[in-house]
């Protein structure tokens, strides 16, 4: 293998990094540095926050967005495969069948699973189990 065939990438590695420190540099050395109290205030949507949050983010958040780039490389891997699509001929339309089963069956667990289900009021295993008239009143 020769080394040489990478110098065009070593050479815009090396000249992404310098300009990426030069920016930095420049904006450190040029930008002017008067914090005020209401620069310094935190400011989100218009409207300058009067207490701290009541709750936690919701970790739902976190889990579709990490199901969405879970399922977003793996359309990279389709975008490699139908590139080279001419080249692999049935043994790559094989592996990319078996692929795309495993994928969906993956969708479909995660969905049967609740992960996509925002609305967590409505799940099966979250509703409240309501006692009998019965029981209640002789409680009371």
């Amino acid at each position: 293998m020769d080394l040489v065939a990478y110098l065009p990438i070593a050479l815009m590695f090396i000249l992404g990094l310098v300009f990426a420190v030069a920016a930095m540099w420049m904006s450190w050395r040029v930008a002017p540095n008067n914090p005020t109290p209401e620069k310094l205030a935190p400011y989100e949507c218009g409207i300058v926050p009067l207490q701290d949050p009541v709750e936690r983010f919701p970790v739902k958040f976190y889990l579709v967005a990490m199901l969405f780039v879970i399922f977003d490389v793996e359309i990279i891997f389709l975008f490699a495969w139908a590139v080279r699509m001419d080249e692999l001929g049935w043994a790559g339309i094989a592996a990319v069948g078996i692929f795309m089963l495993l994928l969906i069956e993956t969708l479909g667990y995660v969905w049967k699973r609740g992960a996509l289900d925002w609305n967590v009021a409505h799940r099966a295993r979250y509703r409240r189990v309501v006692a009998p008239d019965s029981q209640v009143e002789e409680a009371a």
